[in-house]
């Protein structure tokens, strides 16, 4: 036990001391939050730009339906040829001009109607054209029929469902895409956290065996003790790592918001306003919701599984180190690796979002490659207690298996040298 404490020992204060891990942890959320904050500045730029569109209307139909908005300026080239409006708005550098030319039916104008512009236009405004000449086509022809349309206005009903189970407690519509955001982000960093830091620990097992290190730790430890070391050292760096990206970010995206004057989420303080004056009951269904997530055993669970997985998934990476010489050598045993954790992650965001419960979510979270993935983004929709029972005791045993298998693969693998290793070399060493 105090071999293992001094491996551990060794490989944080070895990991922590690394210039490039102190760069990297000082500077990786200087850029995630400058990122953020570029994309925010050029996403109000773009909201605040201002375009100019003008309308050839030769039907005399459409010109009144084309309102102006805050971003939109209409004008109406109507009474000029085609050419001379044309002319008019590449002079004036307008985003474009819209041609309804006359037509004798309204099929046959429905496909007549252009957009000349210097560039395409945005896929917006196209739509916005489209529902603002087919809206007014559809009312004409109902008008032809001798339909009153204000009756067919005032009959339009709006419906409003509300959720509740039946026990009685209400929830909103936004309750679904908060539990997907909790378990989308929960289940992408696990993937990322097992990539970055599972290599990391592969590649202090090469360099250690590629400088012949190893061969003087090995006499004095035993081959179970060194890989776990490796392991729960690096990952322990890894929290460290984290922790200090989680409080360091979060302190540098407030500061950011505040400095330039920007709301990082998306809306400006008076939108705020405007939705809570608005949307009041929906606002406070929203933050009850919220309030209503069960935090403390999401936080336990996702403590759970993203320690079981990373630990799983390092002992294979740990094995995977010792059986080649360089990283090179590695590629032929990482698509492997890396394909469970890439089907997790499309399971969880195109089987458990649509339905968390059905029989391919359920599934892959009990499978101990994709469960610590796909039942953390299960979690949070609610699963039974038995279910997660049973996942986390199939993902123990497997762990307990890997490591086991991983360290007899280790005991060989680290004193070969020279011979590239193939998947019927590491299965004669498990025979040993």
């Amino acid at each position: 036990m105090r071999s293992l404490k001094l491996i551990i020992q060794r490989e944080y204060l070895a990991r922590i001391r690394n210039k490039s891990f102190v760069v990297m942890t000082f500077l990786s959320p200087l850029i995630l939050v400058g990122m953020f904050v570029l994309i925010a500045y050029l996403s109000v730029l773009n909201d605040s730009e201002h375009y100019t569109i003008g309308v050839h209307d030769e039907t005399g139909l459409f010109t009144e339906d084309f309102q102006d908005d805050s971003n939109l300026q209409y004008i109406d080239f109507s009474s000029s040829t085609l050419e001379e409006a044309k002319n008019i708005v590449k002079k004036n550098g307008y985003y474009g001009l819209i041609n309804i030319p006359k037509a004798t039916t309204s099929s046959q104008l429905s496909g007549d109607v252009e957009f000349y512009g210097k560039e395409s236009p945005g896929l917006g405004t196209i739509k916005n054209i489209e529902k603002t000449i087919s809206e007014r086509l559809t009312r004409n022809k109902l008008i032809a029929r001798g339909i009153d349309v204000s009756q067919i206005d005032n009959a339009k009903a709006n419906v409003n469902v509300e959720i509740q189970n039946f026990s009685g407690e209400h929830t909103s519509k936004m309750a679904n895409y908060l539990k997907m955001f909790f378990g989308g982000a929960a289940g992408y960093l696990l993937m990322m956290f097992i990539i970055i830091y599972g290599n990391m620990v592969m590649r202090s097992v090469i360099e250690e065996k590629t400088n012949r290190i190893i061969e003087i730790i090995i006499s004095s430890v035993k081959p179970m003790q060194l890989m776990l070391g490796k392991v729960l050292g690096t990952s322990l760096a890894g929290i460290t790592q984290f922790t200090i990206w989680v409080i360091l970010g979060g302190v540098l995206y407030s500061l950011a918001g505040l400095y330039f004057g920007i709301d990082l989420l998306g809306s400006s303080k008076d939108v705020h306003i405007q939705a809570a004056q608005a949307n009041m009951p929906e606002i406070n269904q929203l933050v009850k919701d919220v309030l209503n997530l069960p935090i403390f055993s999401l936080i336990i669970y996702f403590l759970i599984y993203f320690l079981s997985g990373y630990f799983l998934y390092s002992a294979i990476y740990a094995a995977i180190g010792a059986a080649v010489d360089s990283e090179t050598d590695t590629q032929q045993f990482m698509f492997p690796v890396i394909l469970p954790l890439m089907l997790g992650i499309y399971v969880g965001f195109f089987a458990v979002i649509e339905n968390p419960h059905g029989t391919i979510s359920t599934i892959f979270s009990m499978i101990p490659l994709t469960s610590p993935i796909v039942m953390l983004m299960r979690i949070p929709f609610g699963v039974p207690w038995w279910e997660i029972t049973l996942s986390i005791l199939i993902l123990v045993v497997t762990n307990m298996g890997v490591v086991w298998l991983a360290a007899k693969i280790y005991r060989v693998g680290i004193l070969m040298y020279g011979k590239k290793a193939s998947y019927k070399e590491i299965y004669k060493w498990l025979k040993y």
